[in-house]
């Protein structure tokens, strides 16, 4: 992944009343700017997301894809308080000379957007064609369409809500007190609270898929088993996997930031801020998520002013935005080839071709 890196130097107000000491954002672009910017598609990352979008939504994003670099200029930036480049709880705090962890300032998705238009202010862009993202990186989409709603042309948000779930917030919770029951949580090292992760982890599983995925997935391998099960193991391999990449700070950090996640926020009710949305939407629920359920991508384009809702049938569920990348473009498609006709313009594609789920 070849990233490049924009450094904020000034104080950074964060919308706790907190402030950063200037801030660092990695991000990728690829494919070329034209002359008119009119080829812009900002891709806003997940909970533990890079910058690289074709790295973690390789179906969506490369040559052939939905999002072809030979007609797109895709941009990514991995969000503050992350830990794949940008400023996070194990960065330097300038002022103390020491990593952050534990006194990483609290941020929200306003603060992260925030954050983001500096960078496009960085890079001269004027307008962005299209900015989509999943779950966290929706909750990106949404924000910056609230917040700029003269930049963003066509704004797709997918597996997203316009505020946090008191159960999205009790299953970030739930890990966090999984992290803080690691004996080396409080430590000021960086593989702190590393044993709890892998815990956390775990229990984020369950609610990023649910009951139908597993009993297709982690069957039993036989009708005489004991132990040893698919499902047991698959739990443990999650928590390996994810503490090979990550840390504990940075996923505290950014489960807090799900749980403030509220565009309402100062802004008189959520309804109000969603009215202030002047992008074209695209809102896509999955029918099995059982974190971000369908009824709330329903509200949300109920909403937003003209607003189109779709869905998507999938066994995988919240996880079904990272997965099902066929369904995904053929809606997106749709609902471009719907704007042009409606335009009278003719209709033409990102894309000709489509990749395979990848499970």
């Amino acid at each position: 992944m070849d990233l490049s890196y924009f450094d904020y130097k000034y104080s950074f107000p964060l919308e706790s009343g907190e402030s950063l000491p200037g801030f660092r954002l990695a991000y990728t672009t690829r494919g070329t700017l034209n002359s008119d910017q009119s080829n812009v598609v900002w891709i806003c990352h997940a909970l533990t997301g890079n910058a690289d979008a074709g790295d973690w939504w390789g179906g969506m994003v490369g040559a052939g894809k939905y999002y072809d670099l030979a007609t797109n200029f895709v941009v990514c930036a991995n969000v503050i308080g992350s830990c794949y480049g940008s400023t996070g709880p194990l960065s330097i705090n300038p002022q103390t000379g020491q990593p952050f962890y534990h006194t990483f300032p609290m941020i929200t998705i306003r603060d992260m957007v925030a954050a983001l238009d500096l960078l496009r202010q960085e890079l001269g862009i004027e307008k962005i064609h299209t900015c989509i993202g999943g779950s966290v990186g929706g909750e990106q989409a949404l924000e910056w369409a609230i917040l700029q709603p003269n930049l963003i042309e066509n704004l797709v948000i997918i597996a997203a809500s316009a505020i946090a779930s008191p159960w999205c917030i009790a299953f970030n919770e739930a890990q966090r007190m999984a992290i803080e029951a690691d004996p080396t949580w409080s430590e000021q090292r960086d593989d702190a609270g590393a044993a709890g992760m892998k815990a956390a982890r775990a229990m984020a599983m369950i609610s990023y898929r649910n009951y139908d995925t597993y009993g297709f997935t982690q069957a039993l391998d036989n009708n005489e088993q004991l132990d040893g099960y698919k499902s047991a193991s698959y739990q443990r391999y999650q928590g390996e996997k994810l503490v090979e990449r990550f840390n504990a700070f940075t996923y505290w950090t950014l489960s807090k930031v799900m749980d403030s996640h509220n565009v309402g926020r100062n802004r008189g009710s959520i309804l109000n801020a969603l009215a202030q949305v002047k992008s074209r939407t695209l809102v896509v629920g999955i029918r099995s998520d059982l974190l971000f359920p369908p009824s709330e991508q329903q509200f949300l384009a109920r909403h937003i002013p003209d607003a189109t809702y779709e869905e998507i049938d999938s066994l995988y569920g919240h996880d079904g935005f990272l997965i099902e990348f066929r369904p995904l473009a053929g809606i997106i498609r749709k609902w471009v080839a719907s704007a042009a006709s409606a335009d009278g313009a003719p209709v033409t594609n990102s894309s000709t071709s489509f990749s395979q789920p990848v499970k």
